[in-house]
């Protein structure tokens, strides 16, 4: 049910199509992230509008609420969301490791308490397996332990960890509709990536993710780190880069041969006002857009721009109304996928380590607000 074929190469980046039992990922892609099966303040028909392809959804956040058999006996995440394309889950691994005050870790498993009510929870390879085969996904992710970046000796142990779980997650797993990728740990210590790389491939999953990365560490650690990782893995399966998303990183991960991205970033700064532009990301509660009649981006052929002013825009804002986080995450999220349909056209003519140096020149003044916001 799983194949993937690169269809156009340049240097290391690459585009591809990874069949799935949803219908196909055209890569390198940009998935938004649907934490609790729903993409916030967004509906399926404003993903579809925009020409999502792929959403992520969350392991742990749907096993507490509401609950994984609830949403197979509803018929899977794919029925319940109403969400008709490819959708991937996490482990939950990261989650329980951000629940760092109130987490056990064990060579079994972890034991945790829900963020929700305090309840006490056991998440183990085979726990994480189960509950991803009752979401549905097409796919799903080995559990892992991800770990502080600099702590090196810790990251050895984790990713040691990690491993077995992989060994432990495949033989879990019972669909045969669900592509399992396992993932790539070990921090910023470029051994220990080489090393965990070469055991993840040599597992033949159907795909590999790269985890523990923007947990921390500086960029250029990033980049080292896949300059390490890449190289390692197989040309003919997808590569995942787990929660990475800025509009530099979706640059220079493809540069480095990264397939699929996810990150929250495009909604949540949404919801704090916050667009991308070409000028620099807006703070659209600015004063300055209060008589603005341009879009957010006048190149941009999102429903959001070729409709609404920037004016009232900032109106919405200042008076709290809901449909400024929708119109300002149909736009951003629409701007990272124009920005991958951009990318791969570029390495399909050949052109593309050519054009990144200008891409990235024009998406840094993104990491910082412009204007007076």
């Amino acid at each position: 049910m799983f194949s993937f074929q690169i269809t156009s190469k340049n240097n290391r980046a690459r585009t591809g199509i990874f069949t799935t039992p949803h219908g196909d990922l055209i890569t390198p892609v940009f998935a938004p992230v649907g934490t609790q099966a729903t993409v916030k303040t967004l509906t399926p028909e404003h993903l579809k509008e925009i020409q999502a392809s792929l959403v992520l959804s969350n392991t742990y956040h749907l096993y507490l609420r509401p609950g994984d058999e609830l949403v197979r006996d509803m018929g899977g995440l794919h029925k319940f969301m109403q969400w008709p394309n490819p959708m991937l889950t996490d482990s939950g691994g990261f989650q329980v490791f951000s629940l760092s005050n109130t987490r056990k870790i064990d060579d079994d498993g972890v034991t945790f308490k829900s963020h929700i009510d305090g309840s006490t929870h056991r998440f183990t390879p085979e726990k994480s397996i189960a509950i991803q085969e009752n979401l549905g996904a097409d796919i799903i992710m080995a559990f892992d332990e991800c770990s502080d970046p600099n702590d090196i000796a810790y990251s050895k142990i984790a990713m040691d960890r990690t491993h077995r779980w992989a060994e432990r997650s495949i033989k879990a797993k019972t669909r045969p509709d669900q592509a399992l990728f396992g993932i790539v740990q070990g921090g910023v210590n470029a051994d220990l990536r080489a090393e965990s790389a070469q055991f993840i491939a040599s597992l033949d999953t159907p795909g590999i993710a790269i985890g523990g990365l923007s947990v921390g560490e500086t960029k250029q650690e990033m980049h080292d780190t896949l300059d390490v990782v890449t190289p390692l893995l197989p040309e003919n399966k997808p590569r995942y880069l787990m929660g990475v998303g800025t509009p530099e990183d979706l640059i220079n991960g493809v540069l480095r041969g990264i397939d699929i991205f996810d990150c929250v970033l495009p909604t949540r700064l949404a919801r704090h006002h916050s667009a991308f532009a070409p000028e620099g990301r807006l703070n659209m509660m600015n004063a300055t857009f209060a008589r603005d009649e341009r879009p957010i981006d006048e190149t941009c052929d999102c429903y959001t721009c070729k409709t609404f002013t920037r004016a009232y825009i900032r109106h919405l804002i200042a008076a709290k109304e809901l449909l400024a986080g929708t119109l300002i995450s149909i736009h951003n999220l629409r701007a990272l996928i124009r920005l991958m349909e951009k990318i791969r056209i570029y390495i399909a003519e050949g052109s593309f380590e050519s054009y990144a140096p200008e891409l990235l020149n024009q998406w840094s003044n993104n990491a910082k607000r412009a204007g007076n916001g």
